[in-house]
């Protein structure tokens, strides 16, 4: 998979500072915890509590004996000093990220999607050539994005025949999106899946399930980091946005952040779905709070 050679410190300081020893398993430090904390949330906006040390320490561990440090401290000093860092980072985010999804996991949002919010969004565009831009804002290995396509090439495109749809699903795991981008899934991401669209847009072969390639081909994946402004600037006329269970790794000013950011992301009219654990309240005044049956979604005037 990936050799010792790619994550060997190169930077001669940081090579006598840390040398070569072998992780001793020693405690993330509260000092430590601060610096890297700190360091994780300028990265990406994701906030690690006191309570959630312990994630963060047993999550590490196996990358730090992976690059021969000896301790928490030296990672720090790795992170920050090492030529090679913005490889680790990489690593990092994989270690910190968790990707709990599966197809189907949010039907009411899908039934809200193909019964208020497509209709509304449609009523605005032209009857020729118009497109309506979807994206899956964190969309870990894909069943999300791929869930909506599939609903909307079997509910939406025969009742809308004249609309195109570009689906765009964005992470900032680069694991994850390798997955996505193969589209091929085991038992667990199907467990949720209708029968009839399991036997109709899924080829089974030994236990992996192959997405259709009809579908495959409406969903483009690409990294994105959702604290970037820079990047964020770049993802704009969208109709709708699915952003679930990415807030409440935040703290309330990464909240606006991200929030403002997304705002500005949707088309006016567009509309804005996020977890059912997470609020906009406190947050964001700009949305229009629009309730669906079992699900609420926010709306852009």
């Amino acid at each position: 998979m990936y050799t010792q050679a790619q994550f060997t410190p190169t930077t001669s300081n940081l090579n006598s500072t840390i040398g070569f020893q072998t992780f001793n398993n020693s405690e993330l430090t509260i000092e430590v915890f601060s610096e890297l904390r700190k360091y994780i949330y300028n990265l990406c906006g994701i906030y690690f509590p006191d309570n959630k040390k312990y994630f963060l320490e047993s999550r590490l561990q196996k990358r730090i004996r992976f690059l021969k440090l000896e301790s928490f401290e030296r990672y720090m000093d790795f992170l920050k000093y090492n030529a090679n860092k913005n490889g680790e980072i990489k690593y990092l985010v994989e270690a910190i990220t968790i990707n709990e999804t599966f197809f189907f996991r949010n039907q009411p949002q899908l039934d809200a999607l193909v019964s208020g919010v497509i209709p509304s969004v449609a009523a605005n565009k032209p009857k020729t050539n118009s497109k309506i831009k979807i994206w899956s804002a964190a969309s870990s290995s894909g069943e999300e994005a791929y869930s909506t396509a599939i609903i909307l090439n079997e509910l939406v495109k025969p009742k809308y025949p004249y609309l195109d749809f570009e689906i765009i699903g964005t992470d900032i795991n680069h694991a994850v999106i390798e997955t996505a981008n193969s589209g091929v899934y085991k038992e667990y991401s199907i467990r949720n899946t209708p029968v009839y669209y399991l036997k109709k847009y899924f080829k089974n072969s030994n236990g992996s399930y192959e997405i259709d390639p009809q579908i495959k081909k409406m969903v483009t994946f690409k990294y994105l980091n959702l604290y970037d402004d820079a990047a964020m600037r770049a993802f704009i006329n969208f109709d709708v946005i699915f952003c679930a269970n990415v807030l409440i790794y935040f703290d309330v000013a990464s909240k606006i952040r991200v929030v403002s950011n997304l705002y500005n992301s949707l088309n006016r009219n567009g509309y804005l779905f996020i977890g059912y654990a997470e609020t906009l309240q406190g947050i964001s005044k700009a949305f229009k709070l629009v309730s669906y049956p079992k699900t609420i979604g926010y709306k852009k005037e």
